[in-house]
């Protein structure tokens, strides 16, 4: 199965509960949240392909749990962290993990963006320990265990 048709599946697996709970978050720390969760998922491995990053965008623009946003907005942010990503992985993580801890007391949005950087990571049907531990980063930013997310004995990346 191709990551197009994978990442199909796993959007179609999110739960209408979640659909329900983003429709209320329109604002734009979540959006920012969000499209950083995504762009960290990409550049998990240190580095981020030109087809993932495609692969990503194409998933955001179609995604009917984000279109309560503007696509052009999101995908300007998502371009905007996977740029700072691709300039100095260290300071551009440094910026995405800033943006998705704004959530920290608003758990349920924080939960919500650690779902996102989930479906992302295992849309190509292997969710790899790099994306695991860009997710346990996002989870520790929010005060969130990793084992909610069953993943624990992850450590901080």
């Amino acid at each position: 199965m191709g990551f197009w048709d994978n990442l199909k599946d796993k959007t179609s697996e999110l739960s209408e509960d979640l659909k329900t709970k983003v429709s209320k978050f329109k604002n734009a720390d979540f959006a920012d949240a969000s499209m950083a969760m995504c762009a960290l998922i990409a550049a998990a491995d240190g580095t981020i392909d030109s087809s993932e990053r495609q692969k990503t965008a194409a998933f955001i623009t179609s995604n009917s749990t984000l279109r309560i946003f503007d696509v052009s907005e999101l995908r300007t942010k998502f371009d905007h962290y996977c740029n700072r990503l691709q300039a100095d992985y260290d300071f551009g993580k440094i910026e995405a993990i800033q943006s998705i801890s704004k959530l920290r007391k608003k758990q349920d949005q924080a939960r919500a963006v650690i779902q996102v950087g989930i479906i992302i990571g295992g849309a190509d049907g292997n969710f790899d320990d790099n994306e695991k531990g860009a997710v346990c980063e996002a989870c520790f930013a929010v005060g969130i265990s990793p084992s909610e997310f069953n993943l624990e004995g992850r450590k901080k990346i």
